[in-house]
């Protein structure tokens, strides 16, 4: 007997029909013998239907505690209609509210992170045969308040749990059947991959992959916690992710991400001393602005240097703010921002032992035309800053220059 925690995200359960067709899925893996717990996200739109009310009482400024307790009721509403589903195909289930099981976090509501999660009601409840139906996104504080995980943290809660009950596999399932080698809506020869590593996926996920959310990526490789990726609506293997195995370096390149949503500053003629940096990136770090790529070049007279770096597209105008009160500390003549352009990355686990993946990407864009206005690189990736109008052709051109198109 396998001990299975099974994700269901909006698009799975965004109607009567979908939340049967679930129960249907779920009978099936517990038939086989199975203990299974399933998270649930909320309907699909309801999560945003929410925040809009939220927003039109708040028109300025909301109290974080009282957004989370409008927001969380999706899963609420979820939970309670999926075990009712469950029910009438003939198995047993029980919904479990975030505070009755409980899973704890932090306080820090609308972006908590969980701390905890007490396994012995969800045992019992295996012990008696039942399915666990558990809300995905949500959590207890310190002091038994309802609060959220960010967007995107279902799939957080659901590898949580499955970390929590030592489960043998966490199985995400979505609207699409697995990990692609890249975007199949830009290219049409993507493959979907049998497995991928969890550094890969871990890297897919942050530099624009949407497939899995970064935080449960990072969960899963933490505490070593199979996952896979499938789909709600059709029955084919999915996605492993998994620890690296042996051979898996023969593969140099396992796929090509990118983002639209970037955004480029430039500080020009900043004073080129140290501590300089910490100038620049201790405000944006103390307004929670995520930087991303850093260049800095020296002038000729090594008096100063012109610094250019990232930020998320939705922060420009937070970081230039940010930017424009720190001057009189910072010291630079102008600023110049862009937020036309859209980061395009290499992500591969081979890269580690074949040299060369750098210059191959750096050449087959040039051979289109291609301007690369910014590099950042790590052990196991290349990203490229580029004209967002060269996106699709350079995500096309890298699939093919690396071996990746389907045949």
């Amino acid at each position: 007997m396998a001990r299975l925690v099974l994700k269901f995200g909006g698009t799975s359960v965004g109607d009567v029909e979908r939340i049967k067709n679930v129960a249907r899925k779920v009978k099936a893996v517990f038939e086989a013998g199975n203990e299974v717990a399933v998270v649930v996200s909320a309907m699909s739109g309801v999560t945003d239907s929410l925040v809009k009310l939220v927003d039109q009482i708040s028109t300025v400024k909301h109290d974080d505690a009282e957004y989370d307790t409008v927001v969380a009721t999706g899963e609420q509403v979820t939970i309670g209609l999926v075990a009712l589903a469950l029910q009438q195909v003939g198995l047993k289930a029980r919904s479990w509210p975030s505070w009755e099981i409980p899973i704890r976090c932090d306080d820090h509501h609308a972006k908590a992170r969980i701390t905890s999660i007490e396994t012995g009601p969800i045992e019992e409840s295996f012990a008696r045969g039942e399915i666990a139906v558990v809300p995905g996104f949500q959590a207890v504080d310190s002091k038994g308040r309802i609060s959220t995980l960010g967007r995107g943290g279902s799939d957080t809660s659901a590898v949580a749990l499955a970390a929590a009950l030592k489960a043998d596999r966490c199985d995400i399932y979505t609207d699409v059947d697995g990990v692609y080698t890249t975007d199949p809506r830009i290219v049409e020869k993507a493959r979907k991959l049998d497995r991928i590593t969890y550094e890969e996926m871990l890297e897919l996920a942050s530099l624009g992959a949407k497939v899995l959310h970064t935080r449960s990526v990072e969960l899963a490789m933490k505490y070593r916690v199979p996952v896979q990726v499938l789909s709600s609506f059709a029955d084919v293997p999915g996605t492993m992710v998994v620890d690296e195995e042996a051979g898996v370096e023969d593969v140099l390149v396992s796929g090509i991400a990118y983002s639209r949503g970037e955004a480029k500053i430039t500080l020009v003629k900043v004073a080129d001393q140290p501590g300089v940096a910490a100038r620049v990136f201790g405000p944006l770090s103390e307004a929670a602005i995520n930087v991303d790529m850093i260049v800095q070049n020296v002038s000729e007279d090594g008096k100063t240097t012109d610094m250019t770096f990232t930020v998320g597209r939705t922060d420009l105008k937070r970081a230039l703010a940010v930017i424009e009160g720190a001057k009189k500390t910072i010291g630079y003549e102008r600023v110049i921002s862009a937020s036309d352009v859209s980061k395009v990355s290499v992500i591969g686990v081979g890269m580690r032992s074949h040299a060369g993946i750098a210059f191959t990407m750096f050449k087959a864009l040039a051979d289109k035309g291609i301007n690369i206005q910014t590099i950042s690189t790590s052990e196991i990736k290349v990203s490229v800053l580029i004209a967002e109008e060269y996106t699709e052709l350079a995500v096309r051109t890298l699939h093919t220059v690396y071996g990746l198109d389907a045949a």
